[in-house]
C-alpha cells in the first residue's frame, strides 16, 4: 500500500496533536511542517522528528509529493491556505472555523466541489465512540422524539486576566471567541447526534475581563506559564469569555447551550444531555467512556464503552477492548482514518466525516448567535 505524504501548517497546540494522531495510522507519513517563523518550525521539526520544516506556507505547499495538507494555524489563515491547497490539487483537513467569514467559506465549499478533492473540518468530538452511540440510539428510535437538549462546554484556560492568546485578537480569531472556538464543537455535536437543525437562536454574551494583560514574550496555549509584571501590556477585550444561547430546533422543541473559557477547574469539559420521549441520555468528555441512560419507570443505566456492547457504528470507532479507555487523542485518529480512506479512494465523502459544508454550517450558526447578542433578540438561521 502506498504511503501517503502529509504536510502540517501551524505548530501550536493542535498541530502536534494532529501529527501524533496521524502517526498512529499505518501508511501515513508526516513529511513536512511549517510555521510563520522558520526558526520555530525547525525547533518543532527536531522535537517531533519531522525531516522538512519551512518558514512559510508557500514553501510547505511546494514540498514535492504531498497528498494532503492539515491546516492548524490561527483562524485568519484558514481560508487563504485552504484555497491555495485546493488550487494546487492537494486534499485538505482544516481546523475550525473554516474561515473568518461566510463568503470565504462559501467560496471554499464551491471550490472544493469543483475540484472533487477530499476536504474535511476537524470536528473530532463526533468521533468519541459513545457520541456515535448516542447518534445510533436516536437513529434506532431508542430515544423517541427529542424533547430538549442541554449542552455545556467549559474551560478555564482564560480564567485570569493575565491569560492571553491570539484567539483574543479579532483580526486573527474573528468577531466571536468562545462560541466560534468551543461552541462550534458543541453545536456540531448536538446537530450530529439529534439529527435536528438549529433554526433560531437567542444569545447573551459576557466579557468577564474587559482588559487583559498581553505577554510581550511568547506563551504557548495551555502552558500555564506566568511572566513578570513588566512583561505584559494592557489590551482591551471585546470578544466573549462566557455565552449562553437558547435554541429552537426544527422539530419545534427547545434547547440551551452554555460555553465558558473562565470556569475555574473545568479544563476542557463538554457535557450534553438529550431528553427524548422514551429516555434521556447524557455524556461528558471528562468521563468519555461512560454513557448515562435515564429511565422513568425502571432503574437508570450506565453503558461503558465496549465494542461488544455498543451499536456497530460506534464499535467501528473503538480500537481496544472494553475497560481499556480511549479519549481525546483517539478521536482525531478515528476521523483521520475516514479521511485518508477517502483520499485513497480518490473520492470526497459527505457522510463519513465533517466536510467544508459542515464548516460553513457552523459559520451560519455563529453569525446568527453574534447577531442575536448584538440585538438581544431571536435570530433565524
Amino acid at each position: 500500500m502506498k504511503t501517503l505524504q502529509i504536510g502540517v501548517a501551524g505548530l501550536g497546540f493542535i498541530g502536534p496533536a494532529h501529527i501524533e494522531a496521524l502517526r498512529r495510522i499505518p501508511n501515513l507519513h508526516v513529511a513536512a511542517i511549517s510555521d510563520m517563523n522558520a526558526e520555530i518550525a525547525q525547533e518543532k521539526a527536531d522535537q517531533l522528528g519531522v525531516s522538512a520544516a519551512y518558514g512559510s506556507y508557500e514553501e510547505l505547499l511546494a514540498h514535492e509529493g504531498l497528498d494532503c495538507i492539515h491546516i492548524c494555524t490561527p483562524n485568519h489563515l484558514h481560508y487563504p491556505m485552504s484555497k491555495a491547497a485546493l488550487e494546487a490539487g492537494i486534499n485538505v483537513v482544516c481546523e475550525k472555523p473554516l474561515s473568518m467569514t461566510i463568503a470565504e467559506a462559501e467560496e471554499l465549499v464551491s471550490l472544493a466541489e469543483k475540484t472533487g478533492l477530499v476536504n474535511a473540518v476537524h470536528f473530532n468530538i463526533r468521533y468519541y465512540p459513545l457520541v456515535r452511540q448516542m447518534k445510533a440510539m436516536r437513529e434506532n428510535g431508542d430515544l423517541g422524539d427529542i424533547y430538549s437538549v442541554i449542552g455545556t462546554y467549559l474551560q478555564d484556560w482564560l480564567f485570569y486576566a493575565t491569560d492571553y492568546n491570539w484567539r483574543l485578537e479579532p483580526q486573527y480569531s474573528g468577531d466571536s471567541r468562545a462560541i466560534a472556538d468551543i461552541g462550534s464543537h458543541l453545536m456540531d455535536l448536538i446537530e450530529h447526534v439529534t439529527g435536528l437543525e438549529i433554526k433560531e437562536v437567542m444569545a447573551d454574551f459576557s466579557t468577564v475581563h474587559p482588559t487583559r494583560k498581553k505577554p510581550l514574550k511568547p506563551v504557548e496555549t495551555y502552558s500555564g506559564k506566568m511572566l513578570k509584571p513588566e512583561d505584559y501590556a494592557d489590551v482591551p477585550i471585546e470578544s466573549e469569555d462566557f455565552a449562553t444561547v437558547m435554541l429552537r430546533f426544527s422539530n419545534g422543541n427547545k434547547g440551551v447551550l452554555t460555553v465558558s473559557q473562565v470556569s475555574a477547574g473545568r479544563k476542557n469539559r463538554i457535557n450534553v444531555e438529550i431528553a427524548g420521549s422514551k429516555k434521556t441520555i447524557a455524556w461528558c468528555s471528562e468521563s468519555p467512556n461512560e454513557l448515562w441512560i435515564g429511565e422513568r419507570d425502571t432503574p437508570n443505566g450506565q453503558l461503558l464503552r465496549d465494542p461488544a456492547l455498543v451499536d456497530g457504528a460506534a464499535s467501528q470507532l473503538i480500537s481496544f477492548p472494553g475497560g481499556h479507555n480511549e479519549g481525546f487523542p483517539d478521536t482525531s485518529k478515528q476521523l483521520f482514518k475516514q479521511v485518508y480512506g477517502a483520499i485513497r479512494n480518490g473520492k470526497q465523502e459527505t457522510d463519513l466525516y465533517p466536510t467544508f459544508a459542515d464548516g460553513l454550517r457552523e459559520l451560519y450558526l455563529g453569525k446568527a448567535i453574534v447577531d442575536s447578542n448584538k440585538t438581544q433578540a431571536w435570530v433565524t438561521i
